[in-house]
């Protein structure tokens, strides 16, 4: 890649990680308080496009290894299915359910998890492809 900056290179290495975990720690600590899947699909999608930026949108598309229309129709599933959960227990549609045991890291989860994981993968998705799109020649 012509102009490509080892500094960057460099960087980028030691930020994706970190910005994939705090992505996640965004996403699980959304339900119960400030963050969620719109703003943790937001920072993962940062992660790959500073990767992209550093090395090029065809290494970014072979890291990420999934169309981003597949995460797009895939979060839209999850969420449409943790909505429908409800449903077939007899409640009303998108009734948040609960399971009565918390988890150690993660909390109280239950369907409104399920649907910010569901949002995080179509946040995540789009913008990876309004912006792959924009950047490739």
């Amino acid at each position: 890649m012509k102009g490509r900056s080892e500094i960057l290179s460099v960087a980028t290495r030691y930020l994706m990680p970190l910005l994939i975990v705090f992505s996640v720690f965004l996403l699980l600590r959304g339900h119960n308080e400030i963050g969620g899947g719109f703003v943790g699909g937001l920072v993962a999608a940062v992660a790959i496009v500073l990767y992209m930026i550093a090395e090029g949108v065809a290494a970014a598309r072979e890291l990420l290894r999934v169309e981003p229309r597949v995460l797009i129709a895939a979060g839209l599933l999850v969420a449409l299915s943790s909505a429908m959960v409800a449903w077939l227990v007899g409640q009303p549609f998108m009734t948040g359910l609960w399971w009565k045991q918390a988890l150690p890291v993660v909390g109280k989860v239950g369907t409104p998890l399920i649907f910010d994981i569901g949002v995080y993968l179509t946040v995540m998705g789009t913008t990876l492809l309004i912006l792959f799109t924009l950047a490739e020649d």
